[in-house]
């Protein structure tokens, strides 16, 4: 039996504590054989989860699917506790510093006038504070691993910040058109398709920034509609005694029309 004192109420520090406990020599054995990129999908998990609470607006929910994120930064800082690099307090002063730095209008004797003008000078700290002197290290300085529509999305708002950008959705909807035609002529053998599709989803996404609509939230949304006509079209095969697996493509684009319809 560990060390450890059971409460009715538990808080930051039992947390740090459990995890210690864990990742000691004598916890457990999962959580001692973890190293950061092994548990590095856990944590786009679970943050995928917290989005999926608040577009719930659930708060028990979101409550859960916040101390589970919250696991993961405790997790990862305790692995660097234990090289000695860094600590959860290293973490916790870093961002502290952070928030100071990018907020001169609060903590320092800068005025500001408006939202916009506030996030200008976050954009500008930040460059100063990442060291990124060129406009091309401010696009190389997106993460890689955001989802791909959320990605485009940063990085055609950066470019469009130095007038990179069309003056409107109507330009941006011509260049979608233009690599469609590009994906046609891939399909038929002359080009590379992967690429051309890429480009084509890239367009779609400026687009979508013109008309100030998140393409990840309306990807998101589509997906669930999707879902939400097949399950109708499953239905109404059953409702016939029949299996959607065992219909023609025009009786499935039939029954898809009728799910259409009801909305």
């Amino acid at each position: 039996m560990v060390d450890f004192e059971r409460k009715e109420k538990y808080n930051f520090n039992d947390l740090l504590r459990i995890m210690e406990i864990l990742r000691a020599p004598d916890g457990c054995m999962w959580d001692r054989e973890q190293d950061h990129q092994s548990i590095r999908r856990n944590f786009i998990e679970e943050t995928y989860e917290v989005c999926e609470a608040i577009d719930e607006q659930d708060t028990e929910h979101l409550k859960e699917e916040l101390g589970d994120v919250l696991l993961q930064v405790v997790f990862h800082a305790q692995m660097e506790k234990e090289k000695g690099v860094f600590d959860i307090g290293d973490v916790a002063d870093g961002i502290c510093k952070k928030l100071i730095y990018r907020h001169p209008h609060i903590f320092g004797s800068v005025e500001v006038g408006s939202s916009e003008e506030i996030l200008r000078n976050w954009d500008e700290l930040k460059r100063r504070e990442k060291h990124q002197k060129t406009e091309t290290s401010a696009l190389e300085g997106v993460a890689k691993s955001l989802p791909g529509l959320i990605r485009a999305e940063k990085l055609q708002k950066k470019a469009a910040k130095v007038g990179f950008d069309w003056e409107n959705a109507q330009g941006a909807l011509g260049k979608v058109e233009e690599e469609l035609d590009e994906v046609k002529r891939a399909m038929s053998g002359d080009g590379d398709r992967e690429e051309e599709i890429g480009d084509l989803l890239f367009a779609a996404v400026n687009v979508a920034r013109h008309l100030k609509v998140d393409p990840e939230r309306a990807m998101e949304k589509t997906c669930n509609k999707f879902i939400r006509r097949f399950a109708d079209m499953e239905r109404q095969a059953e409702a016939e005694h029949k299996a959607l697996a065992g219909l023609s493509l025009a009786e499935l684009d039939l029954l898809w029309n009728r799910s259409k319809e009801k909305e």
